[in-house]
């Protein structure tokens, strides 16, 4: 693919990142920064789960390794639904001044 073929939108200046889109509910930023600190937490939890072994009959296996990253995913969008740490408050605060062009 030459230079030629790229999309322009997708080339940002060197300078730095445009200005954000003006047209963003509060609710969408709101979920936006949920799903923000789902994901932190999901990395944050990650480790927690590596280490554990499990015995059969209740466990163990391939099957088990294979979802447990589903299941620290599915924990964590849980736990950011609930109220999460903050970090989704913060995150939103910041989106929000960002899109009214206070930073």
């Amino acid at each position: 693919m030459g230079a030629s073929e790229l999309n322009p939108a997708l080339i940002r200046p060197l300078g730095g990142f445009s200005a954000p889109s003006k047209n963003h509910t509060v609710e969408q930023i709101r979920q936006t920064a949920q799903d923000f600190e789902a994901s932190y937490l999901s990395q944050m939890l990650k480790p927690m789960f590596e280490g554990l072994s499990t015995e059969a009959p209740f466990g163990g296996g391939a099957g088990e390794e294979m979802w447990r990253g589903f299941l620290v995913e599915a924990m964590a969008k849980e736990t950011a639904k609930a109220g999460g740490v903050g970090l989704a408050d913060k995150v939103m605060s910041h989106m929000l001044k960002a899109q009214e062009g206070l930073v």
